[in-house]
């Protein structure tokens, strides 16, 4: 089987080939093209096979991680957007809960008011209503309201529409029935329902993410559709596959219909294939860290399992979210990240980016502003003349002429402003990972940070030493492992359900009536894709909580049949977790199953251990020796430092700092006191100097 990866990010589009029979892999880095992100992907694709000598029509599956909806939530770039809802509750999108950005501050956006996703006057409500706890109908739907509804919104130019009714998520038939007639007065109209986006109760998270839903919806099924077109008008015959938030692979179809699955679908790349790396070398605890060139993402690994977002701390561009995903801590942090003075003459570091375009100075693209790569190749941790593995030059004297601005108006050196621009950035870093881990109640130190992405090498052990973290893994191909993320995940579907039993009064018939149904739909998702189910391994879980809680934990169920005794490892499960979490328990307190999950998953295609033999010396590797300033004992010197080529490293063999490790697809750094092993996995282990 033949499979190509692609993770488009903000400055390159990543690729890797893989022929899993054969155990062959190759690489590829080609510019985002950021008018229309198919082509770079496609004159990715073309540019690989040429450089693997392999027929286009060859390939089996293209796997792509895409950023379509996240940017488009990101810049406020979607759809117009309609909603059709219960009468009485037109302004819940808008009034949405009592917690706010910033709890004590009069002066702050509320993403939600400043940024309706639907506008009021494309709001409409007609008159329905369900009743818990069952769903049964209270006040029927008024059919002619909705055709009502739809003809307005046609006339007035909306491109899509969220039907969110209030108790949609015990009984769909209502939203089903609208739905239906939405489609006969506007064909060709995208259409959300809550009940098959996020069927869970809290009403302002569940309208939000179908809103955003509809938001993202034809800019995703626009996107989806003409890749998928232009790989065919190439001769491809292969199967295009999305990354999904959940750390899965969906397909085309399933993503055109909810594309809000895909708002982290190439970070969760990057964790799913930091996992693989990690266990490469035995390392389970990983904290994964991926910078890009305009942001670094964070997710937690604890003993091989990622951690999933919870309801209480799902965010995109301030908007909820109730989608299953993993958890992914993402900063505006990266190479392209634009140094600054603020006007209160603070020195700052992002969010900012150059982008691909026009980038940082030392590109040549047009950049004028000084950025964390022109600071790296001030201070000689970037060789201009093997960027890209020598595919592109970089222009140090550029580079120099922005750090020199800055440092002007922070009245230093240029060497101690580009150093101030790294330090400010790793600090940042350091920072958002002590917040999914210290805050947590995580120690980082018993963990093995995996730094990845164009960036992330260059950094990793900076920011690990920040942290007391004693080890950084570096990937094979660091610059391209949210891509080799996407050739390892499974294909992956999730289904929920609301429940509201408590441990006082439960019904196991029900409960186990709609794990069955839930996995019976899943299933015939799976069948739609061609496979069978005896080829999905299912799991089970509940989101449960002490009777009075705000929120949830989840807690894995049996994949068999609930009784008595099994729910009572259930609940025992759940005082367990919820001492791990909050340090403390409730043992006589009743607890709630708020909501049942099903995941399904269907092993995909597996990239097999690399075989990597030692094929070099130190002396053989050795590319250069130049000189590169690092910071010890609170002054910034100047080291001799050797300058490596990686597929040339010898295996086994420590390498004492200061050293820097050049391959296509990034930079490695081992700053002085630390040291670098490279491993037969194909990892590199760079050791932390004075880590406790």
């Amino acid at each position: 089987m033949k499979v190509i990866g692609v993770d488009v990010g903000g400055t390159f589009t990543d690729l890797v080939f893989a022929d899993i029979e054969a155990g062959r892999t190759a690489i590829h880095k080609v510019a985002t093209t950021p008018d229309n992100p198919a082509r770079g992907v496609v004159e990715g694709i073309a540019g690989l096979c040429r450089r693997v000598d392999l027929p286009e029509g060859e390939i089996d599956f293209v796997f792509h991680g895409t950023t379509i909806a996240t940017n488009a939530i990101l810049e406020y770039d979607g759809a117009v957007t309609g909603m059709l809802t219960t009468a009485g509750y037109r302004d819940i999108l808008h009034i949405g809960r009592h917690q706010r950005p910033e709890h004590y501050s009069i002066m702050q956006e509320v993403p939600w008011q400043d940024r309706p996703l639907v506008r009021r006057r494309f709001r409409k409500t007609v008159t329905e209503r369900l009743v818990p706890p069952k769903g049964e109908v209270l006040v029927p739907l008024d059919e002619a309201g909705v055709r009502q509804a739809a003809r307005e919104l046609k006339e007035a130019g909306v491109e899509a529409i969220a039907v969110c009714f209030l108790f949609a998520y015990l009984d769909p038939r209502h939203e089903d029935r609208a739905k239906a007639i939405i489609e006969e007065e506007y064909p060709g109209c995208f259409v959300s329902t809550s009940a098959s986006v996020s069927p869970q109760f809290r009403e302002f998270e569940r309208f939000t993410t179908t809103a955003i839903n509809a938001f993202v919806g034809p800019k995703v099924r626009n996107y989806v559709s003409g890749l998928e077109r232009e790989i065919k008008a190439r001769g491809m015959k292969a199967e295009l596959r999305i990354m999904a938030s959940n750390g899965g692979a969906a397909t085309a179809g399933m993503v055109a219909e909810k594309p809000v699955m895909t708002l982290l679908s190439g970070p969760a790349g990057g964790v799913i294939g930091g996992d693989w790396c990690g266990a490469l070398s035995g390392r389970r605890d990983l904290i994964t860290f991926d910078v890009g060139g305009t942001s670094a993402d964070i997710g937690i690994i604890r003993n091989g399992v990622y951690s999933e977002a919870t309801a209480r701390d799902t965010w995109i561009a301030g908007y909820p979210v109730m989608a299953p995903m993993i958890d992914i801590h993402t900063i505006g942090a990266g190479g392209g990240s634009i140094a600054y003075v603020d006007p209160a003459g603070g020195f700052r570091v992002g969010p900012r980016s150059a982008g691909a375009v026009p980038g940082p100075a030392a590109y040549r693209r047009g950049g004028t502003l000084p950025t964390v790569t022109d600071a790296n190749v001030v201070l000689g941790r970037l060789d201009p003349e093997n960027f890209l593995g020598g595919g592109m030059t970089l222009d140090a004297e550029a580079a120099r002429k922005v750090i020199q601005d800055l440092a002007d108006r922070l009245s230093l050196a240029p060497e101690e402003a580009a150093e101030g621009v790294v330090a400010i950035l790793n600090a940042n870093m350091a920072n958002a990972i002590r917040s999914r881990t210290v805050q947590k109640g995580i120690d980082p130190r018993d963990f093995t940070l995996v730094a990845f992405g164009g960036a992330g090498p260059l950094h990793g052990a900076e920011v690990a030493a920040e942290l007391g973290v004693r080890e950084v893994l570096v990937p094979p191909h660091p610059g391209i492992t949210s891509a080799m993320g996407l050739i390892t995940a499974d294909l992956k579907y999730d289904a929920i359900r609301t429940e509201f039993q408590s441990s006082g009064e439960y019904d196991l018939a029900r409960l186990n009536r709609d794990f069955d149904t839930m996995e019976a739909e899943i299933a015939a998702r799976f069948a739609a894709d061609g496979i069978e189910r005896d080829k999905v391994a299912f799991k089970r879980a509940g989101d449960l909580r002490y009777v009075g809680q705000g929120y949830e934990l989840r807690v894995a169920c049996p994949a068999t049949a609930l009784d008595p005794a099994a729910i009572a490892g259930v609940f025992e499960a759940f005082h367990a977790q919820h001492k791990g979490e909050y340090g403390h328990v409730f043992p006589e307190s009743a607890i709630e199953v708020v909501n049942i999950r099903v995941t399904g998953v269907a092993a995909g295609p597996k990239l097999g251990r690399p075989v990597v033999k030692s094929s070099g010396s130190l002396e053989k590797a050795l590319a250069k020796t130049g000189r590169c300033l690092f910071r010890l004992d609170g002054r910034l010197e100047p080291f001799d430092t050797p300058f490596f080529r990686r597929d040339l490293l010898p295996l086994d063999t420590s390498i004492p700092g200061p050293a820097i490790v050049l391959q296509e697809d990034s930079t490695t750094v081992v700053p002085p006191r630390c040291s670098l092993i490279a491993e037969a996995s194909g990892n590199l282990i760079i050791r932390i100097g004075g880590a406790s």
